[in-house]
């Protein structure tokens, strides 16, 4: 019987150096799995993982679009015990390889069906197929650093379990050198928290691809819709970009709030999942603007509409996705508050594509200085940091100082009080109306500030405010 591989004495951790390994190295001979022929013999194992934890790994695999660039090339189908889990996670890391995202609801369903029709997944596995996404779906995918953490060690100690037996030639060789370079690079495997390095002149090939696609339309941008086809296509991203902060800017009762209300309805209405998150206005208040909204009934008048309100509103909800609203006194929700309510809905197996935050000027810092500039500062940092962690669009609003509100157009030097909420945003589009556009119901969006694209572009608009729409309509664009 060929004697078992047994671990080295190195630190999993922390840095080896030559000199520890190469003493290590020398001594392993006599562990190592020899076979007859004297090829030295490897086997791949199932996670150690319990089936909980399996179950967990799976979920976030598929749904989560930031776990998988933090763990990209360290998660195997065989590595699950579950050979429906281990289907599904296959089709996601090969969506998430070609496309780098996750595949949703839709397309998971479709990638199932393509596999049954072409043979890959077997006809018998769909029903323990079907059962396993629904669970996964629902799952709770919270904790992911801790995740990423465990499954970059298992990971790494079946890198260094295959090292040893690659490096057993060498080291009868006495080819310290070669076998220390073998060691040393799974001694790097792990997760890539830093975001990893991307090749840029190898990856143009992926670049042509995602592009040819969407010119042909068989692959659309990842933008979340703004509920206005125009508006949208003036966009980067065809919608609020992922990884990204837009901010609206306004003078005093300009209309913020209203339009974040609007556009948190539309995403949701699209089929995303969305938080609007409230710190002036009562929970109740954005309720009601939002039946009135959505029922295309005057405010004032859903108490004698009552039933038409209601039917309308569940109309739509057949068709979208969660639109979740929390919140707090003003001055009282921090960026650090903000990530724990994400991973609270997280552990109810909810991820958000959209947070709508009314709004980052009265948001507390995590940690108060005694500079005002640089609590602003944090508090728009934060917010722009959960965006790129969560891969989520991030939508907010700020005032502007006196002269903006009085100038005819808000332009980005008319932001109150700090600059950095402009150099911190990707997009920065104001809110500008006159007296006589008020009394019309028009308004004008003026593209302030643009990190990705064209900006000083102005979207003339159409308001009814007494059904709380900030948008009814697109009249024209200018440049």
């Amino acid at each position: 019987m060929p004697s078992k591989v047994s671990w080295l004495s190195l630190d999993m951790t922390g840095e080896a150096t030559e000199e520890t390994l190469a003493e290590d190295i020398a001594t392993m001979m006599g562990s190592v799995s020899i076979t007859k022929e004297g090829e030295p013999t490897g086997e791949l194992v199932n996670y150690e993982f319990d089936d909980a934890f399996q179950s967990k790994i799976a979920a976030m695999t598929v749904r989560d679009v930031v776990f998988n660039q933090q763990t990209e090339g360290l998660i195997r189908p065989e590595y699950f015990e579950n050979q429906a889990e281990a289907t599904l996670v296959n089709l996601s890391l090969e969506y998430f390889e070609k496309y780098k995202r996750v595949p949703d609801n839709v397309i998971m369903t479709s990638l199932i069906k393509k596999g049954l029709v072409n043979k890959s997944i077997r006809e018998d596995m769909k029903a323990d197929i079907i059962i396993a996404f629904k669970k996964m779906s629902v799952a709770n995918i919270a904790d992911r650093e801790f995740v990423v953490d465990e499954v970059s060690t298992f990971a790494r100690h079946q890198a260094m379990g295959q090292a040893i037996l690659d490096s057993v030639d060498f080291i009868e060789k006495r080819d310290f050198d070669h076998a220390f370079e073998i060691i040393k690079r799974a001694m790097d495997v792990g997760s890539d928290k830093d975001g990893g390095l991307y090749d840029y002149f190898e990856e143009i090939d992926t670049r042509t691809t995602r592009r040819k696609e969407e010119v042909a339309g068989t692959r659309k941008k990842d933008g979340i819709t703004t509920g206005m086809k125009k508006l949208d296509a003036l966009l980067y991203h065809h919608g609020w970009g992922r990884k990204e902060l837009t901010v609206f800017m306004g003078a005093p009762k300009s209309g913020k709030s209203t339009g974040l209300g609007e556009f948190a309805k539309f995403g949701a209405l699209a089929g995303y999942n969305v938080l609007y998150v409230t710190l002036e206005v009562s929970r109740e208040i954005i309720s009601e603007r939002l039946d009135a909204n959505i029922s295309d009934i005057i405010v004032n008048d859903l108490s004698s509409n009552i039933m038409e309100a209601e039917k309308k509103v569940k109309i739509a909800q057949e068709r979208s996705g969660k639109l979740m609203m929390a919140e707090f006194p003003t001055g009282s929700m921090s960026p650090s508050m903000l990530r724990r309510i994400i991973s609270k809905y997280k552990a109810q197996g909810l991820i958000f594509d959209l947070i709508c935050v009314d709004y980052a000027d009265i948001m507390a810092p995590d940690i108060r200085s005694q500079s005002e500039i640089e609590n602003s500062k944090s508090i728009y940092i934060g917010l722009r940091a959960i965006a790129q962690e969560e891969n989520l669009a991030m939508l907010t609003a700020t005032q502007t100082n006196r002269e903006g509100a009085k100038s005819s157009v808000a332009r980005m030097e008319h932001v109150a009080e700090d600059f950095n909420r402009i150099r911190i945003a990707d997009l920065v589009i104001s809110i500008n109306a006159n007296e006589e556009e008020k009394k019309k119901g028009v308004a004008r969006l003026f593209f302030a500030a643009s990190r990705n694209q064209k900006g000083d572009i102005t979207v003339y608009i159409r308001q009814d405010f007494e059904r709380m729409q900030f948008v009814k309509e697109i009249i024209d664009r200018a440049e």
